[in-house]
């Protein structure tokens, strides 16, 4: 079966779809223009939600070689983005190679980086003593510790957004868990000094804005000290026990768990703590920001009701099987994948094979520590021969569940945490 996307389809679907009432007739219609679209009979048809789409038509075969990146779907080529799709997303820990790239600006040559001459300043009106490091100052002089963090971009999901949302069409592959080792920001903050009058620390790093203007940052993001004073927020200088790669930040960078990933700054160059919030670049308008209320789709949102968005909302994802494969009626089908929830833990783990009448639970592995995925896998019988799509949603420590359809629509295109759902053909 061929389940690859036809772009120009999926709007003409969705409009004929979306009606009022749900008439023999149109469901009729529906049912044709589905079994169409996957190729062949849906045991559960009637229990097809009205504005779900089918998973087959989502698929992509694009792939882009970008070196040490065999697999990844790249977005954008100025600044370079990049996701792997789900099924590139299985390990425990995300090698480098599977890692997705996010970029706002112009990154720095390999050439003109250097680890041994590599300085990190420390300042800022909050700050009682402002000092430089090294990165072997860093290393000699404070302890060091290695966390498996989960990151995410706040875009991730985005392309799903209806109306559609300005910027990089994320699917779902801008995700990550690797193991980061470096000191703790908190460490080094302290030791600097931090004034009582500190509410947030900004970063600042080498890359450059997309104009070239050597003035301007590409992105100075920061975080409440509250998260910059937790045990698991980093300066890190090693991804999975080896240096970092140069498109993820070589030779240092912030790492900052469970909250967009644009606040773990790479190639980082200057921290300040701030008696106020930061308010560098993507600081301001909308950038990484939602509607402090909920708003109709398409609304427009004045600046100052927008909200800064820091913990990230519960997700998951099936990383096995891939979407579109067949699968014998009779034999068991294994399934598995992550889950996490921002700051808090993930509690429960389910999965539906008829798209959300019925949810099965799933064995859930606890974290290897605070703000790391969480493993999860399960066993299932497809009953007969057909289409189905396997659905999976997490819920979190404070009982807060996935959506099944899209969450409130907002004009970043952010926090996208709909239940994954995959294709598979049973024969």
């Amino acid at each position: 079966m061929n389940f690859n996307r036809e772009p120009n389809s999926t709007a003409a679907l969705l409009r004929d779809l979306q009606t009022p009432a749900m008439t023999r007739r149109k469901f009729l219609k529906r049912s044709l223009l589905f079994a169409t679209a996957v190729g062949t009979t849906v045991p559960f048809m009637d229990r097809w939600p009205l504005e779900i789409l089918p998973t087959a038509r989502a698929q992509s075969a694009e792939s882009l070689a970008i070196p040490g990146k065999d697999g990844l779907i790249v977005l954008n080529d100025r600044p370079l983005n990049a996701e792997p799709p789900a099924h590139l997303l299985d390990d425990s820990i995300t090698p480098a190679a599977r890692f997705f790239v996010r970029n706002n600006g112009i990154v720095p040559q390999a050439d003109q980086v250097s680890a041994e001459n590599w300085v990190l300043e420390v300042g800022g009106k909050a700050c009682v003593a402002p000092q430089r490091f090294t990165i072997g100052d860093l290393q000699r002089k404070f302890t060091h510790h290695t966390y498996a963090l989960q990151m995410e971009c706040a875009g991730n999901g985005r392309k799903e957004f209806f109306p559609s949302a300005r910027g990089n069409q994320w699917s779902v592959g801008a995700i990550g868990c690797a193991r980061w080792t470096g000191v703790r920001l908190r460490d080094v903050l302290e030791d600097c000094g931090i004034r009582d009058n500190a509410v947030y620390v900004g970063y600042y790093g080498a890359d450059k804005h997309l104009s070239g203007a050597i003035d301007r940052a590409a992105i100075s993001r920061g975080i409440p000290m509250n998260k910059a004073l937790e045990d698991e927020s980093l300066i890190a200088w090693a991804m999975n026990d080896e240096e970092i790669p140069q498109l993820h930040g070589f030779p240092l960078r912030l790492v900052c768990g469970g909250w967009p990933a644009s606040v773990s700054g790479k190639w980082l160059q200057r921290l300040v703590i701030r008696d106020r919030v930061h308010d560098g670049e993507k600081m301001q308008g909308h950038s990484y920001r939602v509607p402090c209320n909920p708003v109709a789709p398409g609304a427009t949102v004045p600046e100052e009701d927008m909200c800064i968005i820091e913990s990230l909302p519960v997700k998951s994802l099936i990383t096995f099987p891939k979407s579109g494969e067949s699968h014998p009626v009779r034999d068991p089908l294994n399934i598995r994948g992550h889950a996490w929830a921002g700051d808090v833990p993930v509690e429960r783990m389910e999965t539906s094979i008829d798209f959300g009448a019925t949810w099965h639970a799933a064995a859930l592995e606890a974290p290897v520590n605070r703000l790391a995925w969480q493993r999860w896998r399960q066993t299932i019988q497809l009953p007969r021969a057909g289409y189905y799509e396997i659905w999976a949603r997490a819920v979190d420590s404070n009982g807060t569940a996935q959506p099944t359809v899209l969450p409130g629509w907002n004009p970043g295109g952010y926090l996208n945490n709909a239940a994954h759902r995959i294709a598979v053909q049973a024969v």
